[in-house]
């Protein structure tokens, strides 16, 4: 409501000041310009104030860069001007300022003041394009954005497609904003509409996954329409994701083993959800003692198979005859896979067998 009041004020002082600018009393042929001096004065900040509603996203940078750009211009334009009078009064003027004509001022006047013009434009130019990479500080204004607090949590497809991240909010452990960047919702958004049923599933899942998110009233989540050059200029949405975490000093979380590594290569950090994974997994320790449902026969004779909650695989000796029955075991080792842990035990009360052997299906 304030910025009406305050546009139809701008529009009543124009009008003011335009129909002041003729004096009364004067010549009535100069009185009759009044007028459509004051519309002309109207519809030209009508047009500004068109401008100014149609425009909603402004952005101060931008406009502290033109400012800067043309102060630099202005500058420049202001030392190429003396030094171009400055050799024509030595070269063709001779010692006096008389020598030259009114055509010749008014050709001088007209070059300088398309060198103005031309230096403005090309400073305001290299300022705005290298605003994002070049941080120009001027009082009260920074270029560079900088992260204050927490920094950012920049999702990619595959984590948001994975469904875990949103369990790891509901814990409140995440205080830091969640950025899911504009291409990255395209990215879901042609998966949802791929022709295949599997991809078109998982993009549908990530989409739910992400309205889950954005209903969380724990955490801040933020869909970033943010175009950056450098960004820009990467071709696939890995690159993009990487270049996003540089200029905003943000963090990747991420599944995908290739995004890891090419976010490490460019000095990003990453939180890889399956890494969180393993790390949340309870160690176990030999000797102590677990309760796990058996669920299968293993692969050798008289073993049985179960599975913790977590889904860490668990082997009992001599329990292959137990299929279905909850089973206290003593774990006797733990071994690290590429698959996974695996934990050995045997039942409670039980001899330990000979050596054992486990071949994962």
């Amino acid at each position: 409501m304030f910025l009406w009041v305050l546009r139809g004020m701008f529009v009543a002082l124009i009008a003011v000041v335009a129909f002041s600018a003729v004096p009364t009393g004067g010549d009535a042929r100069t009185e009759q310009y009044r007028i459509p001096l004051m519309a002309a004065a109207v519809v030209v900040s009508g047009v500004l104030i068109g401008v100014d509603v149609f425009v909603p996203r402004k952005s101060l940078a931008a406009l502290s860069g033109a400012f800067l750009g043309l102060v630099a211009g202005m500058t420049g334009a202001y030392i190429i001007g003396l030094i171009l009078d400055h050799m024509l009064f030595n070269l063709y003027w001779g010692t006096s300022a008389a020598g030259a004509g009114t055509e010749t001022q008014t050709a001088v006047s007209a070059v300088k003041l398309m060198i103005g013009i031309v230096c403005c434009y090309l400073t305001i130019s290299f300022v705005l394009q290298t605003k994002d990479d070049i941080r120009f500080v001027v009082p009260y204004v920074e270029f560079a954005k900088q992260s204050r607090g927490n920094r950012p949590l920049i999702l990619d497809t595959s984590v948001i497609i994975d469904g875990r991240i949103a369990d790891i909010c509901e814990t409140r452990i995440i205080d830091s904003q969640l950025i899911i960047p504009r291409f990255v919702l395209q990215e879901l958004q042609t998966i949802a509409d791929s022709s295949d049923k599997l991809k078109r599933n998982r993009g549908r899942r990530g989409l739910d996954m992400l309205n889950k998110l954005q209903t969380n009233e724990r955490i801040e989540i933020k869909i970033s329409d943010a175009r950056l050059p450098s960004v820009e200029e990467e071709g696939d949405v890995d690159q993009k994701l990487v270049a996003l975490a540089k200029k905003l000093d943000g963090r990747v979380v991420t599944n995908d083993y290739n995004l890891n590594k090419i976010a490490q290569l460019r000095g990003v950090d990453v939180i890889n959800i399956n890494d969180l994974t393993n790390a949340l997994k309870p160690v176990v320790l030999p000797g102590e003692m677990l309760a796990v449902k058996i669920m299968r026969p293993g692969e050798e004779q008289g073993q049985g198979v179960g599975y913790l909650e977590d889904g860490t695989m668990v082997v009992a000796e001599n329990a292959a005859d137990r299929i279905g029955d909850d089973v206290s075991i003593t774990v006797t080792s733990v071994l690290q896979t590429s698959a996974g842990r695996m934990i050995f035990g045997r039942p409670e009360g039980v001899a330990p067998s000979g050596p054992r052997r486990f071949r994962p299906r």
